[in-house]
């Protein structure tokens, strides 16, 4: 049996070991421009991944189609762990059922790690607009045979989707006008040339902080921690309706199982409490969803859920 096993190693030699990961940088692939609330939290996330993990971390921005084509180059990247994709709700949910052919399959072609965080949005408007109120918005959009305009940075974005419910909850015809990333709003907001957005608010809230935008309302179900005096949609008059957006890390699919589970344990260990204040200085909160199984389930849950709601409204992206 001895001569035997030896001629075996002669033959076959000793079993081949197992690459270490990451073996060289992690990219992080983030369908928005540098500045956006996505892209923020990329960054944050790769600051202290690349501790976790032994290796850099860069973020590097592909904007377009709502998000579609940074998702549609990490499906088609090489499963090694290396490329990462961190995406929201539009690319992960809504955007399937908009889109006839988005250049991916969210659930074949991307394998989840991690939701990170979930951030509501707030409904702005420049100080110069004679609306104080989500009411008074409303009234105004109604007096306005034109009507009123908002802004947002895609079809099926959070941003969007929380101006086709208002719409439809208080019966008033809003013109919706898209910007390829939130940066890109805030010049034609702040002099007035759209009317409104339901922008981040991360990044929204600052501006409003200084006077220079005014906050009508939170899209979330619960009011934001970092903004307490700002009402609810439900708290303004109208049905509770939660249209927040929220990211979390994706890989190619058939990204080893390993990969993955290793990935998903370091994202665990980067979440100390000085993360967490960091994304709640920016208005968003942390909401990890245990196993990558867990986020997988979240990912079909709500994925149904828009599908019924999108087939009922009769949205389509042109």
């Amino acid at each position: 049996m001895a001569s035997t096993l030896l001629c075996l190693l002669t033959v076959f030699g000793p079993a081949t070991a197992q690459p270490a990961y990451p073996s060289r940088s992690v990219e992080i692939v983030v369908g928005f421009p540098a500045g956006s609330a996505p892209d923020m939290v990329a960054r944050t996330i790769g600051n202290k991944l690349k501790d976790e993990l032994g290796q850099s971390v860069v973020v590097k921005n592909l904007p377009g189609a709502s998000g579609n084509l940074a998702a549609a180059a990490v499906a088609k990247s090489s499963p090694d762990g290396h490329t990462l994709l961190l995406a929201g709700n539009a690319s992960l949910v809504v955007n399937q059922h908009l889109f006839d052919n988005m250049g991916y399959d969210p659930v074949r072609d991307l394998a989840p790690v991690s939701r990170v965080v979930v951030t509501p949005n707030l409904l702005v408007v420049p100080p110069e607009l004679p609306a104080k109120t989500l009411a008074e918005f409303v009234s105004l959009a109604r007096s306005r045979p034109e009507g009123l305009t908002y802004a947002h940075v895609g079809i099926g974005t959070s941003q969007h989707l929380a101006g086709v419910f208002l719409e439809n909850l208080a019966g008033v015809s809003l013109t919706p006008v898209p910007y390829k990333g939130g940066p890109a709003i805030y010049p034609d907001l702040l002099s007035g040339r759209v009317s409104a957005c339901f922008c981040n608010i991360g990044t929204a809230l600052p501006l409003v902080r200084d006077g220079k935008l005014r906050a009508l309302a939170v899209t979330s179900l619960k009011r934001s921690p970092s903004a307490p005096e700002i009402p609810t949609l439900a708290e303004a008059g109208f049905a509770e309706a939660d249209t927040s957006a929220w990211f979390g890390l994706m890989l190619p699919g058939g990204t080893p199982t390993a990969i993955v589970d290793r990935l998903h344990r370091a994202l665990q260990e980067a979440m100390v409490a000085e993360m967490r204040k960091s994304f709640e200085e920016l208005g968003m909160i942390v909401a990890l969803d245990g196993s990558p199984a867990e986020f997988a389930k979240t990912i079909e849950t709500e994925s149904n859920y828009w599908q019924r709601v999108l087939k009922a409204k009769g949205i389509k992206a042109q």
